[in-house]
This record gives C-alpha cells, sequence and structure tokens, in this order.
C-alpha cells in the first residue's frame, strides 16, 4: 500500500513540475516574442531619452547621486520589483541589497520567480517587512498631483518606486517597476533607472511616464502607480563612480 502510494505521489509532484515549467515556458515566449503593441510614438526616438548632456545632469541630481552611478539589473523579468527595491536600499546603504534577500522571508517568488508579477502594493509589505520606513502606494495621480511627487523624488529623505505600462513608452511590452533616481525640472523630465539591462537609465517627459502609470496592473486589475518611502535617514554620498549602470551584465524581458 505504501510503495502504491509512493508511487501515486511520485506522479503527482511530477506532474506538478510540468506544469509550472509550462507554465514558465508560456509567460516566456508571450513576453519575448508576443509582447502587447501601442499605438504610440516610442520615447526612444526621442532626443531627450538618453541624451549623454541630460543623462549627465540627471546623475547629478541629489538622490540620482546616492546611487553612485550604478545599477543592479533584474536577474530575470519577473523579478524587477524586488530588484527596483533592493536598488532603493542600496542607495541608503542599508537594508537588503539583493533581489533574493528582499524576498527572503515574504513567501513570495518562489524559485525567485514571480508568477504573474507583483503589485505595488506587495512591494511596499516588502519594504514595510525589511524597514522601518513610512511606505505609501500612490494611484489614481492626476498629472499635476504626479509632477508634485516628480518634484519631491529629489528629496534625500524620499525614495519612489514608479510601476509603468512599457508598451505606453517604448510601443510594445508589458508592466515594469523601476526606481526613479530624480527629476529636471528646468526640462519636465523623470530619471528612471530602469532594471531592465536592455534599457538601462532614461528620461522621459512627466506627461508621458504619467500616462503609462494610469494602465491597469495586469495581476491585480488596478491602476498602476508610485510606491513613496519617506523619513529615510540621509545617506553619505560618496564620490566613487563605477560603469555598471551603463554595462548590462545580463538579458531579461519584463514579466510584469
Amino acid at each position: 500500500m505504501d510503495r502504491v502510494f509512493r508511487r501515486r505521489l511520485l506522479k503527482a509532484l511530477f506532474a506538478l513540475v510540468l506544469v509550472a515549467f509550462g507554465l514558465l515556458a508560456a509567460l516566456f515566449i508571450r513576453v519575448r516574442y508576443f509582447p502587447p503593441r501601442f499605438d504610440v510614438v516610442s520615447i526612444e526616438s526621442l532626443p531627450e531619452y538618453q541624451s549623454p548632456a541630460l543623462l549627465e545632469r540627471a546623475w547629478a541630481l541629489p538622490v540620482a547621486r546616492t546611487f553612485l552611478h550604478e545599477l543592479d539589473f533584474q536577474p530575470n523579468g519577473s523579478i524587477c520589483g524586488p530588484t527596483s527595491v533592493a536598488n532603493a536600499f542600496r542607495s541608503l546603504g542599508e537594508g537588503p541589497v539583493t533581489p533574493r534577500t528582499v524576498l527572503e522571508g515574504t513567501g513570495k517568488c518562489p524559485w525567485d520567480f514571480c508568477f504573474g508579477g507583483l503589485t505595488l502594493n506587495d512591494l511596499a509589505g516588502m519594504v514595510r517587512e525589511k524597514s522601518r520606513h513610512s511606505v505609501t502606494v500612490l494611484t489614481g495621480l492626476s498629472l499635476d498631483e504626479f509632477r508634485m511627487h516628480m518634484r519631491h523624488s529629489n528629496d534625500l529623505d524620499r525614495r519612489y518606486l514608479v510601476n509603468f505600462q512599457r508598451g505606453l513608452l517604448f510601443g510594445k511590452g508589458v508592466g515594469h517597476h523601476s526606481p526613479i533616481a530624480g527629476y529636471l525640472e528646468d526640462r519636465d523630465l523623470v530619471f528612471v533607472l530602469d532594471v531592465n539591462p536592455k534599457f538601462g537609465p532614461w528620461l522621459v517627459s512627466t506627461e508621458r511616464l504619467h500616462q503609462a502609470t494610469n494602465s491597469p496592473d495586469f495581476s491585480s486589475g488596478k491602476p498602476r502607480g508610485l510606491q513613496r518611502a519617506a523619513d529615510f535617514r540621509r545617506p553619505r554620498i560618496s564620490h566613487r563612480i563605477s560603469g555598471r549602470a551603463l554595462l548590462p551584465r545580463r538579458t531579461s524581458d519584463d514579466v510584469v
């Protein structure tokens, strides 16, 4: 009897592994080869997108400087949220600084893969669990309210993560999380540290980014938006420079 039970259990486990593998493969194929497409002008075609002169100015912004010209990229397309949180913690010189340690103990994303992605509320829970800082999820903002928060993204005691629909910015793609490193107010440009190594840091108008955050999140059906973490202690600024943000280490598509 025990032998029959064990055999059935092994078959059930094997079937579960096959189903999980099949879901992963289907998700990869969908994102890699059949991403949603949108009838918009890609921001990649705009002169400000990765203008060397504007990027140099952006890296000199108060919060951007705390990232030390470094950006750790997502190990796979589903981990953009925890990777963004890890980058924000690293900019402060505290907390878990890798996606795996951000996820540790949360019960989310088994096997380092976030099935269906994570929402801003999921990430907010992780930040609260890993720190004592005040965390607020901001959705349904008007353009004026959104621009106000972009101005505050230069405040050293705040960190913002943004959840946006990539397709509304680039013409194709799915949802994605990344840190905001600052705001060039005279140009009304937001500095986004894209944790997908295919893109890296870029600049976008406040209006376009606002539009991309107002689309519904795939997993929750609710609007995307911002996550604000406040009351951080002011980090010590170092002048060490590296080129990690400009030299992608691996390639992975978004899966949120």
